[in-house]
């Protein structure tokens, strides 16, 4: 689809074509300089005078104010060009200041009838009336930026069309330097998500929880990562902000929604703790220091990061103690006073001499292995969090990073350990440091009780298609892969996403990326997984949430799971798992419809189900519609005891196939030659019984085996293929048992 005419799907019925960007006109004017050759004003002159008229265009006129540029077809000059981008910059800043200012004055009137109390929140009415409001105005703020979004990338497309067809008189770099020196580029309106949250968490009186104290309950505890598109953001914090109140962050300015978080990660010269990480080694950890806040660091804290296998019945654990920055040296030298620290917090805390230990044991670990492993300042990660959680509720905990970038921290002298992190006021080189595209969100659960299915407000997030989920995505590891490409032995697997590759090449981590096409040799274009690095991703490529090099998605992937590709296929009912979720609207056409329209177009995925694909889903010709668009943002978690547990149901269905194999012989061999015509017909009803079950079995072990190896999301059950092999075992079963009842009743009145 061509940007002029994906502009014009997108516009906003409450806007109008208005406020948008003259595209249209602006592509005009650059065909026609493009195809006429026509003369440009003089830009080689160096010196000018104050007492002298401003210089005549290419037509010889005094250059017009850009308010008064009106659309023309002929006379167009390279002027014309740079006026009407320049009018077009002033009206789409206006426009966008004028929105805000409404809302921030909507907002003010909600919050100003609140302190005053003159809604009753014990009336329903009232209540549901304000929820429409604060509604109103989110989605009002949503559809704001989405504008703001399409008229800054229409702005870029413009000008790269310009430098394209008139490569004379390039003028991209200047005017993408001054677009994002304009207000409604450069402005932070985080405010507005911040009063937003303070609405919503009245409305749902999140004053009124209590501390919940703990018990001794069992609890159902998993961690989910996913990537963000930048443009979504926006959406993906009025999702969960309506749900869960924002943790606010005290900043020079006021208050904020976000924080900016530096973490400084330890490592050895053999990156120890990166590949055993990375392995997933049973009791791997990761070992950082980790401050608050913008400028130099006050406090800091020393945290430790364990891995455990969650199939052996163990947790992940993460435990941290504070210390002083003056302090730092001494923990890393092995000198930190532990037993003076200790008495001290007893004595100011009150800790008791359970948490005292536990404090203690904790200190001299750390100060352990940083001796024992030799471990030194090896990556920083710096990142703006938002928090989002009901306060002493654990039940559904949400963090949002934007602005992620990962800093080298070697290359410079520790001076015995006094110096542990880089100074910030230094410029970094290109090599060290890498911007990440994306945000990430981290969704934590905690269930308990007889209901162990989450709130419906996350599926239908998850389901938003604004999600792309990422198994076991981490900073540390994706930072220490591209910052020190000669020093890893492996990387993991989302290197080769299509959407991270230009950040890694920009920060010199090209070494570990496949090669390109125009690099390769013919028997390594040849090979069929030749978009993805050796390894793991010649299996998994499909678990990338934007595709590779040679599957680029990352302008058609839609983050989805099954539930809500069935929606937009029409196959479920939109109650059950609604796309849209409960927290707004679809926004115009913000489904990109590619990546649905190649699995169409290409004959059997995502149509109708046969009568054999109905029976058996193995045989469905739907596999190849879930397994092409729902398996790259939707992952299973495999445990080794799975592979053991399909080949136990392989074995159980081979036991009854031979099972009624070996009755059905039994039954052909032992019966009486003379009137045994109904025992030869259930013996040889028995028999292709018996092979329907065997063949049936390898099938779906084959099946399922290869859906575990690749981790295809879905069912891997058939729910259908044992109803109906049961179903004809027993219609054979009831069969003989009328037949046998015929024969007790001909026996009795013979005997009569």
């Amino acid at each position: 689809m061509k940007y002029g005419q994906h502009l014009l799907n997108n516009i906003a019925p409450e806007y109008g074509p208005g406020p948008y960007l003259e595209y249209a006109q602006l592509d005009d004017v650059i065909r026609i300089l493009s195809t006429e050759g026509t003369a440009s004003a003089d830009t080689t002159s160096r010196v000018m005078s104050l007492t002298i008229p401003p210089p005549t265009d290419s037509k010889g006129q005094v250059v017009k104010d850009p308010a008064k540029i009106k659309a023309e077809t002929k006379n167009i000059t390279e002027e014309t060009f740079f006026s009407i981008l320049d009018r077009e910059m002033i009206k789409i800043e206006s426009f966008t200041l004028a929105e805000v200012t409404k809302l921030r004055k909507s907002l003010k009137e909600i919050e100003d009838s609140l302190k005053s109390k003159s809604i009753d929140m014990t009336n329903e009415v009232e209540t549901d009336a304000l929820r429409e409001s604060t509604d109103e105005i989110a989605e009002s703020f949503l559809r704001l930026e989405k504008y703001v979004n399409i008229n800054f990338m229409g702005f870029h497309k413009i000008l790269k069309k310009h430098d394209k067809y008139l490569p004379t008189n390039p003028c991209k770099s200047f005017y993408v330097s001054r677009l994002h020196s304009q207000a409604w580029v450069q402005g932070d309106y985080s405010d507005i998500v911040v009063r937003l949250s303070s609405l919503y968490s009245a409305l749902r009186q999140d004053h009124v929880v209590q501390e919940q104290q703990e018990a001794s309950q069992s609890f159902l505890r998993s961690t989910s990562k996913y990537w963000i598109k930048t443009e979504d953001v926006s959406r993906v914090k009025y999702a969960v902000l309506r749900h869960l109140p924002v943790f606010l962050q005290k900043t020079s300015t006021g208050e904020s929604d976000s924080q900016l978080t530096n973490s400084v990660y330890l490592d050895n010269d053999q990156l120890e703790l990166y590949h055993s990480r990375l392995d997933k080694t049973p009791g791997a950890i990761a070992l950082r220091l980790r401050w608050y806040g913008a400028g130099d660091p006050k406090l800091v804290f020393v945290e430790r990061k364990t891995h455990r296998d969650k199939w052996t019945g163990e947790v992940s654990v993460k435990e941290r103690f504070m210390i002083d920055e003056s302090e730092v040296e001494q923990v890393m030298n092995g000198t930190y006073p532990v037993e003076e620290k200790k008495q001290e917090m007893m004595d100011k805390l009150g800790l008791t001499d359970t948490e005292a230990d536990e404090w203690e044991l904790l200190a001299r670990q750390c100060m352990q292995v940083i001796s024992s492993k030799q471990l030194v300042p090896t990556m920083r990660t710096q990142y703006m969090r938002t928090a989002f959680q009901i306060p002493f509720d654990a039940t559904v905990r949400v963090s949002l990073d934007t602005n992620l970038c990962m800093i080298s921290e070697r290359g410079y002298d520790l001076k015995n350990n006094s110096v542990w992190h880089r100074d910030s006021q230094k410029a970094l080189a290109y090599n060290e440091i890498t911007r990440f595209p994306h945000a990430i969100l981290e969704v934590k659960l905690e269930l308990s009780g007889e209901n162990l299915t989450p709130p419906k407000w996350v599926l239908d997030l998850q389901n938003s298609g604004m999600l792309y989920e990422v198994h076991k995505f981490s900073k540390f590891i994706h930072g220490c892969s591209v910052m020190m490409p000669e020093d890893v032995r492996c990387v993991p697997y989302w290197v080769d996403d299509a959407s991270v590759r230009e950040s890694i090449i920009a920060s010199g981590g090209g070494r570990i990326l496949v090669r390109s096409e125009s690099e390769m040799t013919e028997s390594e274009k040849k090979k069929k997984h030749s978009g993805v690095g050796p390894g793991a991703n010649e299996v998994y490529d499909h678990l990338l949430p934007f595709g590779d090099i040679y599957h680029d998605k990352t302008s058609t992937a839609v983050g989805r799971t099954a539930q809500s590709e069935a929606v937009m296929k029409g196959k479920m009912d939109k109650t059950s798992g609604a796309v849209k979720g409960d927290y707004g609207t679809v926004f115009y056409d913000d489904v990109d419809e590619d990546l649905l329209g190649d699995v169409e177009g290409g004959g059997g995925g995502g149509g109708d189900d046969t009568c054999v694909g109905w029976l058996f889903p193995f045989c469905s010709p739907n596999n190849a519609f879930y397994m092409s668009v729902v398996a790259p943002t939707s992952v299973q978690k495999i445990e080794p005891k799975l592979f053991f547990a399909n080949e136990r149901t392989y074995l159980h269905w081979l036991h009854a196939g031979t099972t009624l194999y070996t009755i059905a012989a039994g039954i052909l061999t032992f019966a009486e030659k003379k009137n045994a015509n109904w025992a030869h017909f259930y013996a040889m009803a028995l028999l292709p019984l018996s092979l329907a079950i065997c063949i049936y079995a390898l099938h779906i072990f084959l099946w399922r085996a290869d859906r575990i190896k690749t981790r295809i999301p879905g069912r891997w059950d058939d729910p259908r293929g044992p109803i109906i092999l049961g179903s004809a075992l027993a219609l054979v079963l009831l069969l003989n048992f009328i037949g046998k009842l015929f024969e007790i009743a001909r026996y009795n009145r013979s005997q009569w």
